[in-house]
């Protein structure tokens, strides 16, 4: 069989996109229950980390333990990647002794290249085009609270940034609408848009994106590797915030979510984290779960 690999959402067929959250949420009752679980006996996964993170770090070495397997933390510092070492040749090593390998980096490329040489499945933890695991993780949030996501309105508040390709990838996956709120000159990229024309509408009034929406999203303002931008970004996006006022705006019982790190006062206002239509820790905690389902599904070809 061939080996699968996890770039972008587009990786995966809708109906298995809906059993990975099905499995994700069944692993999230059984760790809460207390089960235990060593799908991943002996198997090892390579994390291979060229941005700083908290969230993705956590979650992919917490969920490899509790599936019985290990991980390898690997930064730049650490490998010939960060001394030059063709991308390729890397690829071809890392894969031949371990079982899936993890990426979090800066040019989709990247693991692109990495997951065409290698033998093993790759895992996109986020690149500057696309963050598809924080997809499934909330894919999965907002099914847990409120059922299935299909035909729902979701407001992405914010910058065109790697979030919101993913959430336009998943709008067409899991069949909704998706408004992005954006300031002139911070759209999503134009062919990720023309892709998917029918499933997304680019608007400036984040008032206008949030009226009627069952979900709002957002995210910093500056993205890492974006620090010499924050005094122009704080200018152009001082007006995309969501707070309660916005959120008065949507469906009376919508949800607001968040990937985190959050700047509070910045994208979302001091009081949001804990607003009652806040699921942003849950969402946070899914991560995990979520990525126990992928690893699982890219590794044994299972999601039971």
């Amino acid at each position: 069989m061939a080996v699968r690999h996890f770039l972008t959402l587009n990786d995966m067929t809708t109906s298995e996109l809906e059993l990975l959250l099905d499995h994700a949420s069944r692993l999230r009752k059984e760790w809460r229950e207390g089960k235990v679980r060593d799908s991943l006996k002996n198997r090892v996964l390579a994390m291979i980390f060229e941005k700083s993170s908290t969230r993705t770090r956590v979650s992919f070495e917490a969920g490899m333990t509790q599936l019985g397997g290990a991980a390898l933390f690997l930064s730049p510092r650490d490998t010939q990647l960060g001394r030059g070492e063709p991308i390729e040749d890397s690829a071809i090593v890392i894969s031949s002794m371990v079982d899936a390998v993890m990426i979090r980096t800066f040019a989709h490329d990247t693991v692109e290249k990495f997951a065409a040489a290698s033998s093993k499945p790759v895992i996109n933890a986020l690149t500057d085009e696309y963050h598809p695991c924080q997809l499934i993780a909330d894919m999965q949030t907002y099914r847990e609270h409120r059922g299935s996501i299909r035909g729902a309105t979701v407001a992405w508040i914010g910058d065109g940034n790697n979030m919101c390709h993913s959430y336009i990838n998943a709008a067409e996956k899991f069949d909704f609408h998706l408004n992005v709120a954006c300031p002139e000159g911070y759209e999503p990229d134009q062919a990720i848009l023309d892709a998917h024309r029918d499933r997304v509408t680019v608007v400036r009034a984040p008032e206008e994106a949030a009226r009627g929406a069952q979900l709002l999203v957002t995210d910093v303002w500056a993205s890492m590797g974006q620090e010499d931008e924050q005094k122009a970004r704080e200018k152009a996006f001082s007006s995309y915030q969501i707070n309660p006022a916005l959120m008065s705006l949507a469906e009376k019982d919508a949800l607001f979510m968040h990937c985190l790190p959050a700047h509070r006062g910045e994208e979302i206002s001091a009081d949001m984290m804990e607003h009652s239509s806040s699921v942003v820790w849950h969402e946070a905690e899914n991560r995990l779960h979520a990525q126990k389902a992928l690893l699982e599904f890219l590794i044994l070809n299972r999601l039971d």
